[in-house]
């Protein structure tokens, strides 16, 4: 057969026009996602070992803006860049964009594995790498699921983006398991401190690249259009001043517990809103907007959007409150030592990821044929479910009741993921689904930051009314001076939160060198009382419940809403089918007419 023939080309596996090409782009795509979200959540568990590596103290109180932007700067980046790359993928090519996610998020990974410097400068070269790691991670996110909705007929997508969607919730909570493993594996080349929580990332995005530049087309329609430069603008100030005022107002501020009081971020979340606002009416005016606001007008894909805004933002509250609730209070009393309570933890919460593999790709599968409303509706009502049983579950609990629980909930977020992800995408026009996906994952990043924020404030809220007493009576009670105890009480319960959320012993941090250094010379019998696996758990858990109770209702309240969303979304809806739907009967009444 002669070289350049057009068969040889279509039967090649990597062929657009291969029968097996849309299982190409499939699992091509769900490793871009899986890999960005593991991202998002790795450097939890492994932040004590990454400040170890560059000599900082991750709680002392000049360092917690170090802490806050390496766990939360990926997801602010990714959030406020997603629908830009979203719209350069509709009128450049989806998979130039994805391609080219893949090759910006490895030289993050690579920057970010070698680290040359130490002290709050380690610290900065991270969070600049960081920000390098998600801006990769935006456009692997804004168009993997376009890139499967332009390969999957509308009557498979749901099977698909239910694969896709399933690898991109469950990759947070994978991420801390990984990150537990591979937290204190690291070793030193010269000046360089080699963290292994990043290096992993670095040969699958060199795999991924290679693969995804040989194997993927592209296949959709493009948006013909000019840039939107004020759009992406306003947009990104806007929601970059809003997240960051978020992030700062969970820390303390003056003589309050909390940083809502704070002028900058007053400032940054009124003025943020506003710019929004200005940004909605800008993008209103334009003939070929970055945001896509008519597409609200669809029915279908709005009410997906509020659905999947409240869905996310309950997702990320219920990870945030159950990562303190095992690794500060259940898993110490059951014997586990602080410094192995993220791995533990990690696993403790397997179920929620099994839950997702099983419900995701067959509901996605099923909706394929009945339509999304019925399994995404439920499916909120079963998470909503889940976070009341987690009210009344008791603090210390048996864990196959938790275990139970918690992977109904994953079953919940599951039969919800799939379907309403594939409800976005068929709603909207072919030329606007790069738009569509990056709109989507905005809303599910944005969600995931507001989630720490509403939630963080909540349970801090909460145990500032009875931690501080608790704390008191309980140091006094094993020879803490009674100065000593009144100033470490009067302390935000901030310290004592991230403590738990570390990994750390919040006593030892508190009392020991670190902190007061009075430990040492306390009795040998209060200093094991202390520094022991049962003295904080017990300490804390009735003020934690009182937080968690508010929170897990908050919770409930949002799935409950965001299922009523779900609900009234409409039937099924295609948007090519019903387009062309819409036009017979337009030719038909004008030939009926005529």
């Amino acid at each position: 057969m002669p070289l350049g023939d057009p068969s040889v080309v279509s039967n090649t596996l990597f062929s657009k026009d291969h029968p097996h090409y849309k299982w190409v782009a499939l699992s091509n795509t769900t490793l871009g996602i899986l890999m960005a979200t593991i991202n998002s959540s790795i450097v939890i568990i492994s932040l004590p070992a990454i400040f170890t590596g560059i000599h900082i103290n991750p709680l002392d109180s000049a360092n917690v803006s170090y802490l806050l932007w390496i766990l939360m700067g990926y997801l602010l980046v990714t959030a406020v860049l997603v629908v830009t790359f979203g719209r350069l993928g509709d009128m450049f090519g989806r998979v130039r964009i994805y391609n080219l996610g893949f090759v910006v998020f490895t030289i993050g990974s690579i920057a970010l594995a070698f680290n040359p410097l130490d002290g709050g400068h380690g610290a900065m070269w991270l969070i600049v790498w960081r920000f390098v790691q998600g801006i990769g991670g935006a456009m692997l996110f804004s168009n993997s699921t376009a890139i499967i909705t332009d390969a999957f007929p509308a009557n498979r997508r749901g099977m698909a983006l239910g694969i896709n969607q399933v690898a991109a919730i469950a990759g947070s909570f994978i991420g801390l398991l990984i990150g537990g493993l591979l937290a204190n594996l690291s070793w030193h080349v010269g000046t360089l401190d080699v963290e292994w929580v990043f290096l992993v990332s670095v040969p699958v995005g060199i795999i991924g690249t290679i693969w995804s530049y040989l194997s993927l087309h592209e296949v959709g329609a493009k948006a013909e259009g000019k840039m939107d430069w004020w759009g992406n603008a306003l947009f990104a100030i806007g929601l970059a001043s809003l997240l960051t005022a978020i992030t700062y107002g969970i820390q303390p501020y003056g003589d309050s517990t909390e940083g809502w009081t704070n002028p900058w971020v007053l400032a940054g979340l009124i003025g943020g809103g506003v710019v929004l606002v200005i940004f909605v009416f800008v993008e209103l005016a334009l003939k070929s907007p970055m945001f896509e606001m008519r597409l609200f007008k669809i029915r279908a894909f709005s009410m997906a959007m509020l659905a999947g805004l409240l869905s996310s933002i309950g997702r990320g509250g219920m990870q945030f409150m159950l990562i303190i609730w095992l690794q500060g209070i259940w898993l110490p009393l059951h014997g586990v030592a602080y410094d192995q309570t993220p791995l533990m933890a990690g696993f403790a919460m397997l179920p929620i990821t099994i839950g997702f593999l099983i419900s995701g790709p067959l509901s996605g599968t099923i909706s394929d044929r009945v339509g999304p409303r019925l399994f995404a509706t439920t499916g909120l009502l079963v998470v909503a479910a889940t976070f009341v049983l987690l009210i009344v579950l008791p603090i210390d609990f048996t864990y196959w009741q938790f275990a139970l629980i918690t992977f109904f909930n994953g079953i919940g977020s599951g039969m919800f993921a799939a379907p309403n992800r594939a409800a976005i995408m068929n709603s909207v026009p072919a030329n606007m689904r790069g738009s569509a996906s990056g709109m989507a994952g905005t809303v599910q990043n944005s969600g995931t930051s507001l989630s720490m924020g509403i939630f963080f404030s909540l349970l801090i809220a909460g145990l500032s009314t009875s931690l501080p007493k608790a704390l008191f009576s309980g140091l006094t009670a094993n020879s803490v001076p009674t100065q000593v105890a009144t100033q470490i009480s009067h302390l935000p319960p901030v310290s004592s939160v991230f403590a738990a959320f570390l990994g750390y012993n919040p006593m030892d941090t508190l009392l020991g060198k670190g902190g007061m250094n009075v430990l040492s010379s306390l009795p040998e019998a209060a200093q094991k009382t202390l520094v022991g696996n049962e003295f904080f758990p017990h300490l804390i858990s009735g003020a934690f419940h009182d937080g968690l109770v508010v929170v897990f209702i908050a919770a409930a309240a949002m799935s409950v809403i965001a299922a009523v969303a779900s609900l009234i979304r409409g039937k099924h809806y295609v948007h090519d089918v019903q387009a062309v739907a819409e036009s017979i009967e337009a030719h038909e009444a004008e030939a009926v007419s005529s």
